[in-house]
């Protein structure tokens, strides 16, 4: 059997339609991350120690354990 894609969006640049794929707009969003990170890096606007500093805080927030009813 093969495997069947799922698409996560579709694009139209210069009248072509381009499918694009849930790993295609991860890796995407990935690098648009990274870039900007190092950017901030780069201009000195955060260090990366608060960078990872505020992931932990982010983490620890959104993946904390439901409370007890």
């Amino acid at each position: 059997m093969e495997d069947e894609k799922k698409y996560a969006l579709k694009m139209v640049v210069d009248g072509k339609e381009r499918l694009i794929t849930f790993e295609e707009l991860a890796l995407s969003n990935n690098l648009a991350q990274e870039a900007l990170v190092r950017l901030l890096v780069d201009k000195k606007l955060i260090q990366p120690k608060e960078l990872l500093d505020k992931m932990e805080q982010v983490k620890k927030e959104r993946y904390r354990k439901p409370e007890p009813e």
